[in-house]
């Protein structure tokens, strides 16, 4: 991983720290990709949906593994949408043009996005009706 330092000529290669502090690395690289994702409009309103149907699910008495999908769904959406986020920021840092490899490849992790959000939207409908 690179550092970059203010007024370095070139940036630093840091080796990777081994044992315990390498978790605690890549827990701080989580949590800044988390908030790097928190910046997308999509994911916001992901977890703005994700409070809606934890109140839905409240108000139908939803049973404990109900709950349990709906958090490993809206886990697995943000995921997804974090992936999708950074392909973009690669495509766009890759071909600044228009390209239609490059339309491709966005669509794509629209479509990847798209279909989670139906799933777990199907998902939501099935317990709210009763159906599950």
């Amino acid at each position: 991983m690179k550092k970059v330092t203010p007024g370095d000529p070139e940036p630093k290669v840091v080796p990777a720290r081994r044992g315990l502090l390498h978790v605690v690395d890549a827990a701080q690289y989580s949590l800044a990709g988390l908030h790097r994702l928190s910046r997308e409009t999509a994911a916001r309103l992901e977890l703005l949906a994700a409070g809606g149907a934890a109140l839905g699910f409240l108000w139908r008495g939803a049973e404990i593994w109900h709950w349990a999908v709906l958090v490993s769904l809206v886990a697995l959406v943000l995921a997804i949408e974090a992936i999708n986020t950074a392909l973009e920021i690669l495509v766009d840092r890759v071909s600044p043009e228009w390209s239609l490899m490059a339309k491709d490849a966005k669509d794509l992790g629209s479509l990847a996005v798209g279909l989670m959000l139906l799933v777990s939207g199907g998902f939501v409908a099935l317990v709210m009706t009763g159906v599950i």
